[in-house]
């Protein structure tokens, strides 16, 4: 099996994994929440982003990864990772909270959708081993990314509920 047909294989089965995991999990817990500790609990998991840095780090992946995708994925990582750190600590400020839940979601998407681009453009797939060490993030961490900023958006454009 050529490469870039393991890296597409094990991108959809990421997918379908976590949407598993998501479908059966997540997303009733979520939706057990009122609407802040959803938000919550989300901006939790991107405030991680951080380590989408690691993409610049030398010896973590190969000097031939290009650096056009490799420093727009970090810095696009990093950004939402501090977005989303900046709506925790302004939980309590709900004039501040809301604006960057949405700024963090709306960056966060942006930045995956950006990077699946330069992915595709540059042939990522075929020289997935390019990636080094951080291989693991498109196929593992990335799914669940997405999958959560969809869960944000549609807690966020979803009526909201009365308490019972």
């Amino acid at each position: 099996m050529s490469t870039e047909m393991v890296f597409q294989t094990h991108l959809v089965l990421g997918y379908v994994a976590w949407l598993l995991c998501f479908g059966a999990y997540g997303l009733p817990w979520l939706r057990s929440m009122d609407r802040v500790a959803a938000q919550r609990a989300i901006a939790t998991l991107h405030s991680f982003r951080f380590f989408g840095l690691v993409f610049m780090v030398p010896g973590v992946v190969s000097p031939n990864l290009p650096a056009d995708f490799a420093v727009f994925a970090a810095y696009g990582d990093f950004a939402t990772g501090v977005l989303a750190m900046l709506a925790l600590l302004t939980l309590r400020i709900r004039p501040l909270f809301w604006p960057l839940v949405i700024a963090f979601n709306v960056a966060g998407t942006v930045d995956l959708i950006v990077d699946y681009y330069h992915a595709i453009q540059i042939g990522l797939p075929a020289r997935a081993g390019e990636l080094g060490a951080t291989y693991a993030i498109p196929i593992i961490y990335v799914p669940l990314l997405m999958i959560t900023h969809i869960a944000a958006f549609y807690f966020l454009l979803r009526p909201q509920q009365n308490a019972t």
